[in-house]
């Protein structure tokens, strides 16, 4: 299983112009200039190729931090 903090590297992969110094498991991604609808199904298909979860749209509108998407995944294992 992977850890948090691998989670929040995998997360800031997914965005081309933030920096990932600035995503932290605190980062709430909703407020990131970049934050998309491309980007977050970007995001569901990582969480599906490296833990093998099937996240919905809801789970990433309703989770607010990169931390609480992580727990949601968590969940799902």
């Amino acid at each position: 299983m992977k850890s948090l903090n691998e989670f929040v590297a995998l997360f800031a992969e997914q965005f081309d112009e933030t920096d990932a110094s600035e995503i932290t498991a605190s980062t709430n991604y909703h407020d990131l200039d970049e934050w998309s609808s491309l980007i977050a199904l970007s995001v569901i298909a990582m969480v599906d190729e490296e833990f093998d979860v099937a996240l919905k749209g809801d789970d990433v509108k309703n989770s607010r931090t990169v931390e609480d998407l992580f727990n949601r995944v968590i969940a799902k294992q």
